[in-house]
């Protein structure tokens, strides 16, 4: 029986397609990195069936979480599902309180939103 992986895509923004998780990625460690990109792959793997509460967490609005632990620290990345086929990672942060940080919720809708206008079928 053959996988049949999801396609991990990582918003860009504007006009420049500015990425924000590049960005987050850029600053972290390469051991972070590879942590953090291993649980991408297993996103990418498993897709909705990683949405368990423990690995993946559905936060509302079409949104999601994926959380990274590594040495570091804990990261949130947030992610929709789009076509059937994709995963769009909107962008992430490094967590450091229990609570979501709202600000990056709203940041994840927006994201989205965008994504969707700039995408329409």
């Amino acid at each position: 029986m053959g996988l049949s992986n999801w396609i991990i895509e990582f918003y860009t923004k504007g006009t420049n397609n500015r990425c924000p998780t590049d960005d987050l990625l850029s600053s972290l460690t390469k051991q972070d990195v590879y942590s953090i990109r291993r649980a991408i792959g297993q996103l990418s793997e498993h897709g909705n069936k990683l949405v368990d509460g423990k690995h993946a967490k559905f936060i509302g609005n079409e949104i999601y979480e994926l959380r990274v632990r590594t040495n570091q620290g804990h990261y949130r990345f947030f992610f929709f599902f789009f076509d059937g086929t994709k995963i769009i990672i909107t962008h992430g942060y490094s967590k450091k309180t229990s609570a979501l940080d709202p600000s990056e919720i709203r940041k994840a809708k927006e994201y989205r939103k965008d994504y969707l206008t700039r995408n329409k079928r």
